[in-house]
């Protein structure tokens, strides 16, 4: 089983990483860009485990390192 996990700032949160790379599209011509956040992609390959485990355990994974929830938001996707 595979986990796809997604971790961005929270909307209420200054993103001044999202901010600078917004500035730098808009120097470079990519006026048309209005907000830009950045955020965090994970692939996790899990053993053999159940669907009802993956989910436990991936929201446990995010809740304990892989995500700072005072200030991300996450969500996750399993395949298989």
């Amino acid at each position: 089983m595979k986990a796809k996990v997604y971790v961005t700032i929270k909307q209420s949160v200054l993103d001044p990483q999202g901010v600078a790379v917004q500035g730098a599209l808009h120097s470079l011509g990519f006026n048309e860009v209005e907000s830009l956040r950045i955020g965090k992609y994970m692939e996790i390959e899990l053993g053999d485990v159940t669907k009802e485990e993956a989910e436990g355990r991936v929201k446990s994974m995010c809740e304990k390192l892989l995500a700072n929830t005072v200030v991300e938001d996450y969500r996750y996707e399993l395949e298989g």
